[in-house]
């Protein structure tokens, strides 16, 4: 077996700037965290490898003993109230520990689901993914086409219940204006977009760095709310995920979406899974706002909000459309619900729009939820993903944590 298999944690020591240390458990956890019933995945040096984790009072307890992966415990039908009682846990450390590395490291939480995402679900991001397409993957031709289609797109777009009457009326004025694109169809048609964002065990957690590809000049972070989905369709939660994006190799071709998606580091999803309870349930998660701020080495700052409200699909409504008699995906899985953001904020020059550098520091984050904070580097700079299921495994069977 590789050595990096062996012991994984230079490798993901590798994925953290220094800049991650300085980061505290009241700077990542929901304003409401006493309430709230947040799970996850560590690594933890005590234990010799990764953990399902119930985070409590700033507190880490492993729950390795319930189940060895995340995946197996969110299908666990008496979740939440088992945690009512945390004193089966046994304590790890604290979350500062993880957070600095002196008892392990933050994981994304999830490990055998599936990653996906659905895309184009608000109407101001939809707009851009047709102003993308017009443009080439072009970010200088980009303004001028903005200044001709969000006049007539921008109000035809907006409210709009996909998949409705009026959706098909939108349709059937913006085909007669030859305005029509692949884009709109996803976006306001019957249908989803859902797309494999990532493999299982590649995503990054909080305070990782996250990886754009070098080829691309035009990227940007995409904050997304994300769903726990339990293998017969129960969602059992929601964290944040930044769904890291090209806007140039996919508007170059819808085609280039898998490049432009999934590459090293470009999945971020943390800190923790908020599990549904009388607390925090799908209507509460209606109410939720998305707060993107990022912050760059060169003084650069942007700051945008997003309601889930404005929403054009239902959460319910994309997990059907993800997990049905159709599509199965017998361990879990996670779905980004799509993103309101595509800033346009000029960086590198008048009509360039904007771009990520290296080094900026990337902060998602919604009162309910904490925040996910990462730190931008090129995607074949970070560290390489080398611990996979079969890693995953071998290391919980030398743990013997598969004897059933």
């Amino acid at each position: 077996m590789p050595a990096t298999e062996q012991d994984p944690r230079g490798d993901i020591d590798a994925q953290f700037p220094p800049e991650a240390a300085a980061l505290a458990a009241a700077d990542i956890l929901p304003g409401d965290a006493a309430q709230a019933r947040l799970v996850g995945r560590v690594w933890s040096d005590a234990a010799g490898g990764p953990c399902p984790v119930l985070v409590h009072e700033g507190r880490v307890h492993d729950l390795s003993g319930r189940a060895p992966t995340l995946s197996e415990l969110l299908e666990q039908a008496e979740l939440p109230r088992c945690f009512d009682d945390v004193r089966p846990y046994p304590e790890l450390g604290t979350l500062d520990d993880f957070l600095s590395g002196r008892a392990g490291r933050l994981l994304a939480p999830l490990d055998l689901q599936a990653v996906k995402a659905a895309g184009v679900t608000f109407a101001d991001s939809m707009l851009e993914r047709v102003i993308e397409e017009r443009a080439k993957g072009d970010p200088a031709q980009a303004q001028a086409v903005r200044e001709r289609l969000a006049p007539v797109l921008g109000e035809n777009l907006r409210g709009i219940v996909a998949g409705s009457p009026q959706a098909r009326e939108v349709k059937r004025l913006l085909q007669e204006m030859g305005l029509w694109s692949q884009y709109l169809e996803v976006g306001i048609g019957p249908d989803a977009e859902i797309f494999t964002k990532a493999q299982p065990m590649s995503s990054v957690g909080c305070g990782a760095r996250i990886g754009i590809h070098p080829g691309s000049d035009w990227n940007n972070p995409e904050p997304e709310v994300v769903l726990a989905i339990a293998s017969d369709g129960r969602i059992v939660g929601a964290t944040l995920g930044n769904d890291v994006n090209l806007r140039d190799f996919e508007g170059r071709s819808a085609l280039l979406l898998g490049k432009a998606k999934d590459n090293n580091a470009s999945c971020a999803i943390g800190p923790f899974i908020r599990l549904f309870d009388e607390r925090f349930d799908l209507r509460a998660l209606a109410r939720v706002e998305v707060t993107l701020d990022v912050q760059g080495p060169d003084g650069f700052a942007l700051r945008a909000v997003s309601p889930m409200a404005a929403i054009s699909r239902t959460p319910q409504d994309l997990a059907g459309q993800l997990l049905n008699r159709c599509h199965q995906y017998p361990d879990g899985a996670v779905l980004f619900l799509g993103t309101l953001f595509a800033p346009t904020q000029d960086r590198r020059g008048p009509g360039q729009g904007f771009t990520h550098e290296v080094g900026d520091r990337v902060q998602i984050a919604a009162p309910e939820l904490g925040r996910l904070v990462n730190w931008v580097e090129r995607a074949d700079a970070c560290s390489p993903w080398t611990f996979g299921v079969r890693a995953l495994i071998d290391n919980l069977a030398r743990r013997g944590l598969l004897a059933r």
